[in-house]
């Protein structure tokens, strides 16, 4: 069975929306070191409408960051969306129906892990669906004050277990965390 992992930059507040407006003074080489180890071994992303939209929109011409550009443009992606008919990003398959279900039919299939890229709402979805392997959080030594948040003050208790963690030099504590055994 695949391993279903989410990898989010996160504020000391929660904020998980438009980390490049609040993350890049602390991004150093241990953080890259971090963004590499995640992304070791993931041969499948999935995401949701609103982060591929705006990364369909940039990652095919982007002129920067060439090694995230090839991983995120070549890697089969699938689309988790109740509005877009249509996912026209290279490599990109719509999920229209029921996004546990096809998740569950994508971790049955062979292959390596499937990433969830950006998409909090996904994120915590297939958390509470129980289909999310492992979350690892990035947290940034960093108030953002406004944005979306990862966890709304609505959440269902849900209770994970420390799988992993280490602090960069520049303060980010990254922290893995998998299911718990009940």
């Amino acid at each position: 069975m695949r391993k279903v992992t989410s990898g989010l930059f996160i504020s000391l507040d929660g904020v998980v929306e438009a980390p490049h407006l609040w993350q890049f003074d602390v991004f150093d080489a241990d953080m890259g070191d971090a963004m590499i180890k995640f992304l070791a071994g993931i041969d499948t992303v999935l995401l949701g409408r609103v982060t591929y939209q705006e990364w369909a929109a940039y990652w095919p011409n982007a002129t920067t960051d060439g090694d995230y550009a090839v991983f995120i443009n070549e890697t089969p992606k699938h689309v988790a969306s109740t509005t877009l008919t249509q996912a026209e990003w290279q490599n990109s398959t719509l999920i229209t129906g029921d996004v546990a279900a096809a998740v569950a039919g994508l971790k049955a299939q062979p292959g390596g892990t499937i990433g969830i890229q950006g998409s909090p709402t996904l994120v915590r979805y297939l958390l509470s669906a129980d289909l999310l392997d492992e979350l690892t959080l990035m947290i940034h030594p960093v108030i953002a004050g406004r944005g979306k948040r990862l966890f709304p003050g609505d959440s269902e208790l849900k209770r994970l277990a420390l799988i992993d963690s280490r602090v960069t030099g520049s303060g980010v504590a990254i922290l893995t965390y998998g299911k718990r055994a009940e």
